[in-house]
């Protein structure tokens, strides 16, 4: 598993990406299970995730955030990347971000793969 626990702040709110490999939506919702064992993600806002599964296609769940997921799937498209769950977690700050929401969602979604190809 990828953590990255302070990707960005931006107007009270925060935002933190994980992701590794699963198998399928049991695998996924395991993970989130996982993640939110710890405090800190059980009590955020959101944790937006999508997984472009092998077996069972493209999955998403934006957990309120609308459009979260989507985004982060059409990520993992282009990085052809398969059977790896990304979790975006924010913190909601009492600010609405507006169409600023997405591009941070892209930016978490960047900062996991970039830190993947390194090794991480």
């Amino acid at each position: 598993m990828i953590r990255i626990d302070d990707v960005l702040r931006d107007r009270g709110s925060r935002y933190a990406v994980s992701g590794g490999p699963v198998e399928g939506r049991a695998g996924a919702e395991a993970f989130i299970k996982a993640l939110k064992r710890e405090k800190k993600f059980a009590k955020a806002t959101h944790n937006s995730w999508a997984l472009l599964c092998q077996s069972e296609g493209p999955i998403k769940n934006d957990d309120g955030e609308s459009g979260a997921g989507a985004v982060i799937l059409k990520m993992l498209e282009r990085e052809g990347l398969r059977d790896y769950v990304i979790v975006v977690t924010r913190w909601y700050g009492g600010v609405h971000l507006g169409g600023d929401r997405f591009a941070h969602v892209v930016t978490c979604v960047r900062a996991l793969l970039d830190a993947k190809r390194a090794g991480g």
